[in-house]
């Protein structure tokens, strides 16, 4: 029988999540509105070698690649990774991100 405190569970857990985001090789990218009008696309899978492992790694590239009209989406918009919404650019990315411009409030 293997005991574990709430301490080393937690240590166990944050290994495991950082072992799955090293190890994954492309993440698929969706965009919408004036993100897919800036790539000109909708989607596409980008690997991790070049897009990065953190939101801001992948917003950096995305403005590399595409220029201005992302880096104004980009600058305001939203970053859903795995579908919940990432401010801090040093997040992870999941298997998905999707790209939103910021909307106007009703």
């Amino acid at each position: 029988m293997v005991e574990a405190s709430v301490g080393e569970a937690s240590v166990v857990e944050a290994s495991v999540v950082e072992a799955s985001v090293t190890a994954r090789t492309a993440v698929l990218v969706r965009y919408f509105a004036a993100a897919a009008e800036a790539a000109g696309l909708e989607e596409e899978s980008l690997a991790t070698d070049a897009a990065g492992t953190t939101v801001g790694e992948l917003k950096e590239f995305l403005v590399a690649r595409y220029g201005h009209a992302m880096a104004r989406v980009v600058a305001n918009g939203s970053f859903l990774v795995d579908g919940v919404v990432h401010r801090d650019s040093a997040a992870p990315l999941g298997a998905q991100v999707d790209v939103l411009p910021p909307f106007a409030g009703g």
